[in-house]
């Protein structure tokens, strides 16, 4: 079970909120994308995700030397629904974002079939 207090306070801090509406909109995004589209150092982002992860809002998944995050996909119907709601309303919040996403080089390439 998510605690909605918790899940509300993870999305209450703009790094957390950021990343979740990123990887909502990407699948799944390792640390070094979210340092590049954010803007921030990589223990900030790591511990950020440290703590969505604590609280089962995103999974975590290695490949290789990298480590993809992706949402919950037990989430309840209501946390999927703020999450892709928030994303879907309010495309200009993280354009900006996703931008420096898309002009990233050396991104680590996905497997073709999970992992």
């Amino acid at each position: 079970m998510i605690d909605p207090l918790q899940f509300f306070k993870c999305l209450a801090d703009e790094t957390r909120l950021k990343s979740l509406i990123l990887i909502h909109s990407e699948g799944e995004l390792c640390v070094c994308e979210l340092m590049e589209a954010l803007e921030e150092i990589q223990p900030k982002i790591s511990r950020h995700l440290a703590l969505l992860r604590e609280h089962r809002i995103v999974l975590d998944r290695r490949q290789g030397q990298w480590i993809y995050y992706r949402l919950n996909p037990e989430l309840p119907d209501w946390a999927k629904s703020v999450i892709s709601e928030t994303t879907q309303s309010n495309p200009a919040y993280i354009k900006a974002n996703l931008k420096k996403l898309c002009c990233m080089g050396d991104r680590p390439e996905r497997a073709k079939s999970c992992c």
